[in-house]
């Protein structure tokens, strides 16, 4: 089997940082490659030369013998090389269609569009890769999942000879993760190589034939998939073994057991009828299938989304929630599942990112900021959440997604917040940011902070939690204690299961 993409000696620099050093990675026609390495190790740096958003420092590309320097995603795409991101780059107005075709669209003479044949062409393609969608809705109004397949759609729209995906299973249903698997293995056997890139071991294990590890913005080694295990993979990764990154979890001792949090009643179009409380110093999971309506618990508790009814207490005191400002005057802050849209300022320096919730506590007379004290404050924040960058006035949009995260942290974890919920923790993070994020969250429990965490990772639910609220079809179906808390246990009720 011949090469199909050989890059030499190529390195990529960034004002104050070297993103790159000398990456030499040889893909062969045909396999499934994958990639792995921690947030901030230089794949997406990589992965957008690959693709024309930046162009090599020094180095070369080659694509089927012949050196290649993109200047454009369009232009990689034109010549068989397509990207499908983690965060999408669908536009949110346009139905599934337009997008697919958007930049090639299908047209007649004198340049017509041929809209029918656009939308046969749109319904083939979902239907190969077993999704149903609503072909005129706007994206925007689709599920996420169904998102993830409208770009792959977008992305195989055209020829394609090296196809990467990043991430592609952050927000998929196990069964559209086989799908998706299934949809991969076709593509290897019609000869289409694949670039695999994924935080998830199990699915490097279960899909890739190789696969090549960075780390630090250098190649650490490529070996084939058969040959190593899991442990092997994570020590590649951060550089020393691993063996459980989920934190020891103390046992809940009676001074623990104060109710912070009370809610009834909990209803809107998307939930019914939820009620639970929460402790000091307790972490509430949150389970369920994807649109079992776990997101839409928490938004309805923060003022996120309308509700029908709703009673909240906080300390045996009513609260009146309607708006998420209400609910960060009561303590209550949201870390979101969607930290580029919704939990940072992407234009904005990290320093602007994490003051910017406590930018009163730091005003002087007439209104000034001290800048001394937001310095200090921004710079400890860095500090106590290892987050990779070279100065607090690096462009939040220039990180990585694991320490976009941890900025997103930094933000709350400096204003008076004692409830913190958390949508998705770690997604799209890898195993040495995981585990200092699960020792954060612990930390901060063990510290009386209380904390909802919504996860659709079983093991983190499990390993994390003090009890778990399950959602099924929108609903509560139960709330386990710790010690009940199976993966088992938590899919009998997550797939509608009764209490006996």
């Amino acid at each position: 089997m011949n090469n199909i993409l050989e890059i030499k000696n190529l390195s990529k620099d960034f004002p104050g940082v070297k993103a790159l050093k000398d990456i030499n990675l040889n893909v062969k026609r045909g396999e499934v490659h994958g990639l792995v390495g921690e947030n901030g190790a230089g794949k997406s740096t990589l992965m957008k030369i690959l693709t024309g958003v930046h162009n090599a420092t020094v180095g070369t590309v080659s694509l089927e013998g012949k050196n290649v320097a993109f200047n454009s995603t369009k232009e990689a795409q034109n010549s068989g090389l397509s990207i499908i991101h983690q965060e999408f780059s669908l536009v949110p107005y346009l139905n599934s269609i337009d997008n697919i075709f958007l930049g090639h669209e299908l047209t007649t003479f004198p340049k017509l569009l041929r809209k029918q044949k656009m939308r046969d062409v749109a319904h083939n393609l979902l239907k190969q890769i077993n999704v149903n969608v609503d072909l005129n809705k706007p994206v925007k109004e689709l599920s996420i999942a169904e998102q993830q397949f409208v770009e792959i759609s977008k992305a195989i729209a055209v020829e394609t000879k090296v196809l990467i995906f990043d991430e592609p299973t952050a927000s998929l249903t196990n069964e559209e993760v086989n799908n998706l698997f299934k949809l991969i293995k076709s593509f290897k056997d019609d000869g289409v190589t694949i670039i695999y890139i994924s935080h998830h071991l199990d699915e490097i294990f279960e899909i890739c034939d190789r696969f090549s590890c960075l780390r630090d913005g250098e190649m650490v080694d490529t070996k084939n998939v058969k040959e190593v295990t899991r442990q092997d993979i994570i020590k590649m990764m951060v550089g020393r073994e691993i063996t459980n990154v989920f934190p020891e979890r103390p046992s809940f001792v009676k001074d623990k057991n104060e109710i912070v949090l009370e809610v009834k009643k909990l209803n809107n179009e998307y939930i019914s009828n939820v009620t639970f409380n929460l402790r000091k110093g307790e972490i509430l999971g949150i389970a369920g299938l994807m649109g079992a309506g776990r997101t839409e618990v928490v938004r309805a508790l923060i003022g996120a989304d309308n509700t029908d009814t709703k009673e909240v207490n906080i300390n045996g005191k009513k609260a009146h929630i309607k708006h998420p400002t209400d609910a960060l005057s009561y303590g209550i802050c949201l870390i979101p599942e969607n930290r580029k849209s919704q939990g940072l300022v992407l234009d904005m320096t990290i320093k602007n990112n994490i003051s910017l919730p406590v930018l009163k506590k730091l005003s002087k007379t007439l209104g000034l900021i001290d800048k001394k004290k937001e310095e200090e404050i921004v710079n400890q924040s860095i500090k106590d959440l290892s987050i990779k960058t070279p100065g607090n006035r690096q462009l939040a949009k220039n990180l990585s997604g694991g320490n976009q995260q941890k900025v997103v942290l930094a933000k709350w974890l400096n204003t008076d917040c004692n409830i913190l919920i958390f949508d998705e923790p770690t997604r799209g993070i890898d195993v040495g940011a995981k585990e200092e994020i699960y020792k954060l969250i612990r930390s901060l429990a063990d510290d009386g902070i209380s904390i909802i965490m919504i996860s659709s990772e079983l093991p983190e639910i499990t390993e994390m939690s003090d009890r778990v609220l399950v959602m099924h079809k929108r609903k509560m179906s139960t709330i386990l204690n710790s010690e009940k808390a199976t993966s088992e246990e938590i899919m009998y009720y997550a797939t509608g299961g009764e209490n006996e």
